[in-house]
């Protein structure tokens, strides 16, 4: 079916940083693409064409990962400052920032609600913080070193970190209990992700590969060993069907998860490709590099298949009758040895017309942080009492529909 559909094609690249990319992420509204740099600064990019780019200047070091919310409103950024940082992605660039760990920030993540932020560090813990406010909740202490990445699992309930202890640990977030610990001899984590459906978590490491673990069955699903150096970051598309993964290598791979097998490599950088995610709704992949560039690829090979997947999600909201529709696991397989497409991006992208945006810096100068963090806290709360608001109408609606229950 892949063979009938286009390959994956380069549509935009973002020149501006001025040392390597570190972390990129999609906007969910898909107007714009946060990317975080060596160089101290993050960037704020637009889709539409001959719009200005945004650096934001606050971090006193290097930023490791970029989030945004899931609502877009807000972006969270963790740096070798100790601190992180919460943005609103507007040319004001008012931000808020806390000291959150006592040496570098490694993973910054949101929690599928908005409500809660997860960070990791070379302190080797993991801590939850509610978003409004930046409270501390808690910690996860049973890392004996530093922490590369952790992550939400999509509904919640588990967190996933990755420690240069060689080990990768799925926690319980109610009990905060460490419920398994995958050990992996063969080299240290960089990356790890829950799958769409939250059965799985794919991990990629120094060691070249990309491992897909089964965390029902606590057991090794598949084992790539697509690429030649170090595996920076890993990504699954939504459907859950494929994970594109980017190395030191220069390349990134796109592997079918169903067929067990690589699907697609990518060439398009110059240097060791540091970042990759794939947009939410599956359409775009964006990568970032040492070279200083970000790209942004159309995916074009899974538009059939995606459909489908949010048709059967959009029929069963509408209809609660409707099974709940299941994308299915990775399978163990062994992966096969079929030649994969190489896809070359050209010196230049499709979209001819567009040159490298004009790019505003946008610096603490701007704004006093006392006076952000209250607009901050205004806009928050004005969220969480829309939210009460609704959830109250909600009941006395259910209470009027039906009031003898």
């Amino acid at each position: 079916m892949a063979s009938s559909l286009e390959d994956p094609t380069l549509e935009r690249h973002f020149k501006g940083h001025r040392d390597t990319v570190t972390s990129v992420d999609f906007n969910p509204n898909m107007k714009q693409l946060v990317t975080g740099s060596m160089d101290s600064s993050l960037m704020i990019w637009h889709f539409k064409p001959h719009m200005r780019a945004y650096r934001f200047v606050g971090h006193k070091d290097a930023v490791l990962s970029v989030k945004f919310s899931p609502s877009g409103h807000l972006i969270a950024s963790a740096s070798r400052d100790k601190t992180v940082r919460l943005w609103v992605p507007s040319v004001k660039g008012e931000s808020t920032v806390f000291k959150a760990h006592t040496a570098t920030v490694r993973s910054v993540d949101f929690s599928g609600d908005g409500q809660s932020l997860l960070t990791a560090s070379d302190d080797k813990t993991v801590k939850v913080w509610t978003v409004h406010r930046q409270k501390f909740q808690f910690s996860l202490n049973a890392h004996m070193n530093w922490v590369r990445c952790a992550r939400f699992s999509p509904d919640g309930r588990m967190i996933v970190s990755a420690s240069d202890d060689k080990t990768i640990k799925i926690w319980d977030r109610t009990s905060k209990e460490c419920v398994h610990t995958f050990y992996d001899p063969g080299g240290y984590v960089n990356s790890v992700e829950f799958h769409p459906n939250g059965t799985c978590i794919a991990a990629g490491g120094t060691d070249s590969t990309v491992k897909v673990w089964d965390i029902r069955m606590n057991k090794l699903l598949q084992h790539y060993q697509a690429h030649t150096n170090a595996v920076n970051a890993v990504s699954f598309h939504p459907s859950g069907n494929y994970l594109v993964s980017a190395s030191s290598d220069t390349t990134l791979k796109i592997l079918d998860l169903m067929e067990g097998r690589l699907f697609y490599t990518l060439h398009g950088h110059q240097g060791p490709a540091t970042c990759v995610i794939f947009s939410q709704n599956g359409e775009y992949f964006a990568s970032g590099s040492s070279d200083e560039q970000v790209m942004v690829w159309k995916t074009n090979f899974d538009k059939v298949d995606y459909d489908e997947v949010l048709r059967s999600h959009r029929k069963r909201a509408a209809s609660p009758s409707v099974p709940t529709p299941h994308t299915h696991d990775p399978p163990p397989r062994i992966p096969s040895k079929e030649a994969a497409p190489e896809v070359r991006a050209g010196a230049e992208p499709r979209n001819l017309a567009v040159g490298d945006p004009e790019v505003v810096e946008v610096g603490p100068a701007m704004f006093s942080i006392p006076q952000t963090v209250s607009i901050l806290e205004q806009r928050l709360t004005m969220t969480e009492n829309k939210l009460r608001e609704c959830l109250d109408n909600q009941q006395k609606i259910t209470l009027q529909i039906r009031p003898n229950e």
